[in-house]
């Protein structure tokens, strides 16, 4: 699956798609697949406040557990209940369905310094 090119990508395999001012936060296809079956999403609380690479939250997969990182600073306004109810929908659908929690962005230039889908694409082929 080619990553998305409406997104922006971190350096640890996450996508954020800003909405006014809102992002919009989930894992990549490529960090899923990594990871393999996903069997538990901790949410963040709604609320919380995070700064450009703190922890937001985790996710853990037949494999290993894994830290989800803010792509920008500002306050969680919303989580993905579906995701913790059912994680497989990070492996089925990373772009949509299993999106993982939404933070209104104190900074929205922050993301300017993240990587478009055809960065991001090379990183990951330099990866492999």
């Amino acid at each position: 699956m080619n990553a998305p090119n409406d997104l922006r990508y971190t350096e640890e395999h996450e996508w954020v798609r800003l909405e006014g001012d809102v992002g919009t936060v989930g894992i990549t296809d490529h960090a899923q697949e990594a990871l393999g079956d996903i069997v538990f999403v901790e949410l963040p609380e709604v609320g919380r406040k995070a700064n450009r690479g703190d922890e937001a939250c985790a996710i853990e997969s037949s494999k290993a557990a894994s830290d989800i990182y803010a792509p920008a600073g500002g306050t969680v306004v919303e989580v993905n209940q579906a995701v913790a109810d059912n994680p497989a929908l990070v492996n089925e659908d990373p772009y949509g369905k299993g999106w993982i929690y939404k933070i209104r962005l104190a900074n929205p230039k922050e993301l300017d310094g993240l990587m478009d889908a055809n960065a991001y694409a090379a990183k990951v082929a330099q990866e492999e």
